[in-house]
């Protein structure tokens, strides 16, 4: 299997003064605001903003203490927008997030008061805290950019974006999401413990960090709405061959008609992805392409972003489970066997 990268992939945002495309810097303020604020966790970087290019959400895990709150807040600060975090726990209610309607005795009639759930960017702080009924009143928002109250319909920003962050469900007092609610994300990331030279470097910024008073920050500017607005126009004119789009298909459908690719994967796979993963796939493949300031899709980026894609949308079998066959290991066998046009 040919899994090299082209030489323009190594290119970083924000090389060029402004995009090829139109799109101011490629988001650089975006990126410098994140980094500024994260070591590491390139990978986790790269995703947030692919689905902030996407007009997805993201669901990321990891084990506490891996930054993962710090990320969705330094992307909050990155763009020009509402922001707003709330921590999930075992008694949320989901009014709590929507909203409610309030009586008001001077008019005589209920008036809604909206809910966090109303901001630009919602940072839904250890979601698999809370049980599945107020994990569920997020499913209407995240796909429909609305929610309903009663017999009214009250929409969105136009700019929104749920960030979700969640522990690994075998912790102790946690739920697991409903599958509607996951096959909504549009990526899961998981995020690993850094290296011991990442983790040097954290040791050394914390220790600055106390020895000296914060530095204003007025030197980094933020991406503002219009900006990121005509970077997910730039991102749907990349092209992609007719081919790239089949075999987009061809990694989906193998998920679901494992038997004819492998047979590993038939023990492996108890139900395969929905049509959802396919247009994440050719959505976010073209944000990577565009974030890497290529003009097309290549094999590369499909590849690059396939694993945050199918991760959360293969349920895997109780052989699979039996054997500590992974996700991520399903998804590296699917990408083995399926033939690259």
């Amino acid at each position: 299997m040919n899994t090299a990268k082209p030489q323009i992939a190594t290119n970083k945002i924000g090389e060029s003064d402004t995009g090829r495309r139109g799109a101011p810097q490629k988001l650089a303020g975006l990126k410098n605001v994140i980094e500024s604020r994260i070591i590491g966790q390139k990978n986790l970087i790269w995703n947030m903003i692919i689905c902030l290019l996407c007009d997805g959400h993201m669901l990321i895990e990891g084990m506490p203490g891996l930054a993962k709150t710090t990320a969705a807040k330094a992307l909050a600060e990155g763009v020009e927008g509402d922001f707003h975090r709330i921590q999930f726990t075992p008694d949320l209610l989901p009014s709590d997030l929507i909203g409610t309607e309030i009586y008001v005795h001077e008019k005589s009639d209920f008036t809604f008061r909206k809910g966090p759930i109303f901001n630009n960017i919602l940072l839904a702080d250890e979601i698999n805290r809370a049980p599945a009924k107020v994990q569920s009143a997020l499913l209407e928002a995240m796909e429909e950019k609305q929610v309903t109250v009663g017999h009214e319909t009250y929409k969105l920003p136009e700019l929104y974006m749920v960030l979700a962050t969640q522990n690994p469900i075998e912790q102790e007092g946690t739920y697991n999401l409903p599958e509607a609610q996951l096959d909504r994300f549009l990526m899961h990331t998981v995020v690993d413990y850094p290296t011991a030279e990442e983790e040097r470097k954290i040791l050394d910024y914390d220790e600055n960090r106390r020895k000296k008073p914060a530095a204003p920050q007025a030197n980094i500017s933020v991406s503002s709405q219009a900006e990121v607005f005509a970077a997910r126009r730039a991102c749907a004119e990349i092209h992609i061959d007719e081919k790239l789009k089949e075999y987009i298909v061809s990694l989906v459908t193998a998920t679901r008609e494992a038997e004819r690719y492998d047979t590993r994967l038939t023990d492996w796979i108890r139900h395969g992805a929905s049509p959802r993963a396919t247009l994440a796939l050719l959505r976010a493949a073209k944000a990577r392409a565009w974030m890497e300031d290529c003009d097309y899709v290549s094999p590369h980026h499909i590849h690059a972003v396939a694993p945050d894609i199918l991760r959360h949308r293969i349920i895997p079998s109780f052989e699979a489970e039996a054997e500590n066959v992974s996700r991520g290991d399903i998804v590296a066998q699917l990408l083995d066997v399926v033939a690259i046009p």
